[in-house]
């Protein structure tokens, strides 16, 4: 049985939703449902990935696009920069682990820049079967990049994926979730920032039958800068779940993390999970985490759960917000007063809602195609509008 690793064996106080941690799927029980970072994941639609069983392989190819300054590798189990920045902390993220025939690991070079993407492409072919697969993407010191994780397809897939942010280098990641609407994927992000580190990670998730995304991170030196944001749209009979760790644990470390949500159509399930613990070591921690839903027709259910935990009074800043709730009726009466129609004023709003997250996104591609994505959902009717 593989020996736990992370807080729990230097003795430190963590969190109890994080103390666990191992490479080993067995040192994790099959979920029942009752965990509590399992209490609000659909098991039944997770097709046997959480659970025992042999699944039959799955069809998932992945096709990278690199910018200059980066270069390509794939590796096998045993190559030491595989887990160097990532122990799972769930069954599914262990059992992704173990099952993976293949690594990617892009590295940049230390002192090199590029504005250009580099794009890592995920797409699926079938959702019969299981696939997982693994990412490492090593910024070395000094060094400045962009890498863009585009999921799509049909798929029944779980990975993880390993950032590893030398000391003085900044990596913007965008994550983009627009698999077919059959498809089951949880995913497990792992950064570690070094000195003085920046990590600008975006998620869009917009497509899926289940997504689970748990990004996290944790600093490994002091003065390192995390910048975690998120938008998503949940439609009839989806789940969509983001569980995100921010472990402070050096000193003078800042985090911002904001999420945004939409909700329409029966049984669309939004959960939204933020965990920032301030360890006794981490003085001078500044921290805010934001999550906001809203919720556009009946028949929804948003949970929405942010948790800090302080270990030390020597703060700059720590804070957290969660709000969901209909759209006002004082934006569309507005609107409305000005003699522009109510489905009109509905999706100006909507837009407004979603627009400075999308103008965030540092790729012009991926930001082009999440607000075409929001607009092709307020395309649809607005009958039920909660």
């Amino acid at each position: 049985m593989a020996a736990l690793q992370g807080a729990v064996e230097s003795g430190a106080p963590v969190s109890r939703l994080h103390e666990r941690q191992s490479f080993d799927p067995e040192d994790f029980g099959v979920p029942s449902g009752r965990e509590e970072e399992w209490r609000f994941t659909p098991l039944r639609r997770l097709r046997g990935l959480h659970a025992d069983g042999e699944l039959a392989p799955g069809k998932v190819s992945v096709r990278t696009d690199p910018a200059p300054t980066v270069t390509v590798e794939h590796a096998r189990h045993g190559d030491p920069r595989i887990g160097a920045a990532l122990v799972p902390a769930d069954r599914v993220s262990a059992r992704a682990f173990a099952s993976f025939d293949e690594a990617v690991i892009l590295t940049v070079a230390r002192g090199t820049e590029s504005n250009v993407p580099t794009w890592l492409s995920v797409r699926g072919e079938d959702a019969a079967g299981a696939a997982f697969g693994h990412v490492v993407v090593n910024v070395e010191p000094l060094a400045r990049a962009v890498v863009v994780l585009d999921y799509g397809g049909s798929a029944t897939y779980a990975d993880n994926v390993e950032f590893m942010v030398g000391d003085g280098a900044a990596l913007s990641v965008v994550s983009l979730q627009d698999w077919a609407r059959d498809t089951v994927h949880l995913s497990h992000h792992q950064a570690r920032l070094g000195r003085d580190a920046f990590l600008s990670h975006a998620a869009v998730t917009l497509g899926g039958s289940v997504v689970r995304l748990a990004p996290s991170v944790r600093y490994g030196g002091p003065g390192g800068d995390a910048d975690l944001r998120g938008l998503y749209f949940a439609d009839a009979g989806q789940h969509l779940e983001h569980r995100l760790f921010v472990d402070h644990a050096e000193r003078n470390c800042r985090s911002r993390v904001s999420y945004k949500g939409a909700l329409q159509g029966e049984d669309a399930h939004a959960v939204w999970i933020g965990d920032v613990i301030i360890r006794a070591e981490a003085a001078g921690t500044d921290t805010y985490e934001y999550n906001r839903n809203l919720v556009l027709t009946d028949g929804t259910r948003v949970d929405s759960v942010p948790n800090l935990e302080i270990l030390t009074g020597e703060v700059v800043g720590a804070g957290h917000a969660s709000a969901s709730g209909r759209l006002e009726d004082h934006h569309l009466f507005y609107l409305m007063a000005r003699g522009i129609p109510f489905a009109e004023a509905r999706r100006l709003v909507i837009r407004g809602f979603f627009g400075q997250l999308i103008a965030q996104i540092e790729v012009p591609e991926v930001r082009d195609r999440a607000a075409a994505a929001i607009e092709a959902e307020l395309a649809g009717p607005a009958e039920g509008d909660a």
